[in-house]
């Protein structure tokens, strides 16, 4: 059986946690003067992964992730 390969760019997005995967948040990469204080520091941080997307993710980065 061949090796399983990771999706590198998925590699490059997604962190594993002890619960699951999180991701960063969009909207806080360029055009930032339109937007508001309050929604720029909303932006921060990183987000959790849908419940949903889990499984592809796993697919996408079989081995241990960062």
């Amino acid at each position: 059986m061949p090796k399983l390969k990771t999706k590198r760019g998925a590699a490059k997005r997604f962190r594993k946690t002890s619960t699951g995967y999180k991701h960063r948040k969009a909207n806080r990469n360029h055009i930032l003067t339109k937007k508001a204080p309050k929604r720029k520091r909303q932006l921060r941080g990183l987000d959790g992964v849908s419940a949903a997307d889990v499984p592809r993710l796993r697919r996408m980065i079989p081995t241990k992730a960062r």
